[in-house]
């Protein structure tokens, strides 16, 4: 079932998380954070939005990357329900794409209830003092990917929030499957 989550609240503070990745390690949001803002991305392995547009999503995480913009993929859905999107896989899959940004494991689900996250793909875009100022759609893109010259509205409003600390009034909401929350 196709969930919508709200458009931004201009400025929400992010909450800080320490979660395990793909890597190894653990990550806080100090340790993804970058010198001109920061995106915080609820994704997983198994839906069909995500993995529609995943080859987009990780060209516009390299190339905001290359523009000071920290970039943090998390999977909060259960996995007991939703074995695809086990630390297992999500270590396969960080591993077969070549994710270039960490790949973090929310097991309680607390991050994902303290960003409120709705679906995945969820986009939360943070300028540098680390309040919200995107949270929107990769593109125009759903189930299924739409032509390769759509808008690529995440990656101009993260532009943006890292040249001017804003990011554009004007947001379209993400839309993907619902968060997988346990029972």
């Amino acid at each position: 079932m196709a969930v919508t989550p709200p458009v931004c609240d201009f400025n929400w503070p992010a909450p800080d998380f320490s979660l395990p990745a793909t890597d190894g390690k653990t990550y806080n949001l100090a340790d993804v954070a970058g010198p001109n803002g920061t995106l915080v991305m609820f994704i997983c392995n198994h839906c069909p939005y995500v993995l529609a547009v995943l080859d987009r999503i990780l060209r516009d995480a390299k190339q905001l990357q290359g523009l000071g913009i920290g970039v943090v993929a998390i999977n909060s859905n259960d996995a007991a329900a939703y074995p695809d999107d086990s630390f297992d896989n999500m270590v396969k899959m960080a591993t077969s794409k070549g994710f270039t940004f960490p790949y973090l494991y929310d097991e309680d689900q607390s991050v994902a209830r303290a960003y409120d996250a709705a679906c995945t793909p969820d986009f939360y875009g943070f300028n540098a003092t680390g309040g919200l100022q995107y949270r929107g759609r990769l593109d125009a893109s759903t189930r299924t990917a739409g032509p390769t010259d759509l808008r690529r509205d995440l990656f101009d409003a993260m532009v943006q929030v890292g040249e001017l600390g804003k990011g554009p009034e004007a947001q379209i909401a993400s839309m993907g499957c619902s968060i997988k929350w346990k029972v």
